[in-house]
């Protein structure tokens, strides 16, 4: 298995602990590797559902002058979307809680946009997820924010944590790509590459 990928030497350019998590548990060897500095502002006309796919890609060609031909990049940006505003990681506390009553007793888009490239070859997708949230009382909302600091989460909540226990009532689409990694859609496009 895996045999398309054995001649390059892969590596996930990303910050984010659950992306190294969630790709390492597709059994594929990678090097995590990480710049600082990237804009990552987006055209203020763009619809909220393109912006994970286009910084997917900006976050490529930062990375491409850096890797030589036998490596494969992978980047990915994830976003919140609700009623088309984007919610990205929060600035601090006062921003998460915000975030937090705006995704109370809704139901929100989770897209991640993702980037497979290597110096001659580039495939690039999204995913959505929709997650419908229950209503949070201000007191579950401080609990949170005070005890699991969310300020590295897009839409100031991981899934994974207590505020996906107590908060989410359904989703629709995938689990992984909530936590910032589509694996499913991911798999599928390493396979074809």
């Amino acid at each position: 298995m895996f045999e398309n990928l054995k001649k390059y030497k892969i590596l996930l350019a990303s910050k984010s602990p659950r992306r190294r998590e969630l790709l390492s548990q597709l059994r594929i060897p990678f090097n995590v590797i990480s710049l600082g500095g990237i804009d990552e502002t987006y055209p203020a006309s763009m619809p909220a559902d393109d912006i994970p796919l286009y910084l997917a890609n900006v976050k490529a060609d930062a990375y491409l002058k850096t890797i030589h031909d036998n490596e494969m990049l992978i980047t990915a940006d994830t976003l919140v979307i609700s009623e088309d505003r984007v919610l990205g990681k929060p600035a601090g506390h006062d921003e998460a809680v915000e975030m937090l009553r705006e995704l109370s007793g809704k139901t929100h888009k989770v897209i991640t946009g993702v980037c497979i490239s290597t110096h001659v070859r580039r495939t690039s997708f999204s995913v959505i997820t929709e997650v419908s949230f229950a209503e949070l009382s201000d007191e579950a909302i401080e609990y949170y924010v005070e005890n699991f600091l969310p300020y590295d989460k897009a839409g100031a909540y991981g899934i994974q944590e207590w505020i996906g226990c107590v908060a989410v009532k359904s989703i629709n689409g995938s689990f992984y790509n909530v936590m910032g990694l589509p694996v499913h859609q991911l798999y599928k496009e390493l396979m074809n590459f």
